[in-house]
């Protein structure tokens, strides 16, 4: 099967860890004779040092053309921000692809790896027997879109920001959950604040409907305060969380702390067309940038979701994620998970590891 895949590596470690999922997509193609053809642009500060601007006309006609985006990573220094290069950087590239794609699908697992959970920062009997949460973010909706104001209102400094959402937005990113816990362990948790907000009543409401469409699925609705602390006194209650732009990010990022990095966290970003991205949850860490001690097992899984949800290839986004597992339970580490800095692999060596079991 041949695949056209839209590279944009952007800035830091992002170059770094795409070249690595790079190499397992090309061991991937050979083993189940595929053919992969890569499309390489720039976005966000590298897009800026040749074109002036984060998200560039030239790329957004490669990645229009391709099958999927494989995105890296974009941001500065954090000295650096009241550049020109950086300010805004994430806004104007991350942000305006998800615009442009109307990627409304956010989708975030957290699964802790049986031979990682000593640097899990939970108790063991906390842990239990495993973490495998799913968390399905709305991307188009909320805070994150609605207008923003800073004005001054009777003398004094004033400020408001307004979250919409309507039903269709709402509906569909439900269904895409309710689909996901069908082939998991049948439970959907929806987080909302429904009782102060509006716009978490209507989430309730449409959630609620669309549920009767999957009797087999078990909904609960929970407070996003309640669903926070429940994420660390037991996270093995989850399985997949669906939550809106704005609480979607803040719990999606408090279980990404459960597996014991970002360097193992992949994300999928999906439209109504099936159409995706698929990037690390992590940043451009430019202090690590450049000295080949980048993890690169959230890049590498973040190419086997697309494997997954884009190309509908399932044996090989499974073989991915075996050799992954294989290649931590032998003991392979990078610097962030590794228990002594003696031990710890290069971000290259790393994936030689995962390759093997490849083979």
């Amino acid at each position: 099967m041949k695949k056209h895949i839209a590279i944009l590596a952007g800035d830091g470690i992002g170059p770094e860890v795409m070249a690595q999922a790079q190499r397992v997509l090309n061991q991937i193609a050979l083993k189940f004779n595929h053919d992969f053809i890569y499309h390489e642009a720039l976005i966000g500060g590298a897009a800026y040092d040749q074109f002036g601007e984060h998200f560039p006309d030239t790329t957004h006609h490669i990645a229009e053309r391709a099958d999927a985006i494989l995105f890296g990573s974009v941001g500065g220094p954090v000295a650096e921000q009241n550049l020109p290069k950086w300010n805004g950087c994430e806004a104007k590239s991350l942000l305006a692809l998800r615009q442009a794609f109307q990627f409304n699908i956010n989708i975030r697992p957290a699964i802790l790896y049986p031979s990682l959970t000593s640097i899990c920062p939970l108790k063991p009997e906390i842990i239990g027997d495993g973490i495998n949460i799913v968390v399905f973010r709305e991307l188009l909706g909320d805070l994150y879109f609605g207008s923003h104001l800073q004005t001054i209102l009777n003398g004094r400094r004033h400020a408001e920001d307004q979250a919409l959402y309507n039903e269709d937005q709402i509906a569909s990113i439900a269904h895409a959950a309710f689909k996901s816990a069908k082939t998991r362990r049948k439970k959907v948790t929806s987080v909302d604040k429904a009782n102060v907000l509006a716009t978490s009543k209507l989430w309730r409401t449409v959630v609620t409907e669309v549920s009767k469409e999957y009797p087999e699925v078990a909904l609960e609705h929970m407070l996003v305060d309640n669903c926070a602390m429940q994420l660390i006194l037991r996270p093995t209650q989850f399985d997949v969380i669906l939550s809106t732009n704005m609480f979607g990010d803040i719990l999606s990022d408090a279980a990404a702390v459960l597996p014991g990095s970002l360097g193992l966290m992949p994300s999928a970003s999906l439209n109504s067309k099936g159409f995706g991205m698929f990037e690390p949850s992590g940043g451009s860490a430019q202090d690590i940038a450049g000295k080949n001690i980048a993890n690169p097992i959230a890049q590498i899984l973040s190419a086997a979701m697309m494997l997954r949800h884009a190309f509908s290839m399932e044996i090989e986004s499974k073989a991915i994620e075996t050799a992954v597992e294989e290649a931590l339970k032998e003991g392979a580490r990078t610097r962030d998970i590794a228990s002594d800095a003696k031990i710890a692999l290069s971000t290259s060596a790393l994936t030689d590891v995962i390759l093997h079991y490849l083979l």
